[in-house]
């Protein structure tokens, strides 16, 4: 197994158990973003059910192909849901602790980024494990979540948006 399905069943993984973990928070994130407003803890059990559904998946070669499909369309979703929600200032559940920030491109482009490495994995073909996968990816994981707490510093010079 590669270290890229293994990152993004990382990071499915572990936005499903955020999710079961700070429910209430998320359950109005999940609301504000899918604009129904009194469903979001419906909205929030469905979207983890699909992302822990995606990161089996990924883990299984033959199953890589519906995990990748099912992981693009929940990122995708939620790109477009921030998109609609762009300017804004709320706290989009994307982050371990609450946080409002405003709804920038940054913050809409990491779901479509992680939505198009999902592709890149349907589209290379699986290979076997390798024993530098897992530390590879826990690599990855780390960066990527270097990555969010940067863009959560409100203001930086170096980002306009």
């Amino acid at each position: 197994m590669s270290a890229l399905p293994l990152f993004l069943a990382l990071v499915l993984a572990g936005s499903a158990v955020h999710k079961a973990l700070s429910r209430d928070r998320l359950a109005a994130a999940a609301a504000r973003l899918s604009g129904l407003d009194r469903h979001g803890q419906l909205v929030l059990i469905a979207a983890g059910c699909l992302e822990l559904v995606a990161a089996v998946a990924l883990l299984v070669p033959a199953l890589r192909p519906t995990g990748t499909l099912i992981a693009a369309a929940v990122w995708l979703a939620y790109g477009a849901a921030l998109l609609r929600l762009r300017g804004r200032t709320l706290d989009c559940g994307c982050d371990l602790v609450a946080r409002e920030k405003p709804v920038d491109w940054p913050l809409i482009a990491r779901p479509v980024a992680l939505a198009l490495l999902a592709v890149v994995v349907s589209l290379v073909p699986p290979t076997d494990f390798a024993l530098d996968a897992p530390f590879a990816a826990a690599a990855m994981l780390a960066l990527y979540l270097a990555a969010s707490e940067l863009l959560a510093i409100p203001h930086p010079r170096w980002r306009k948006s």
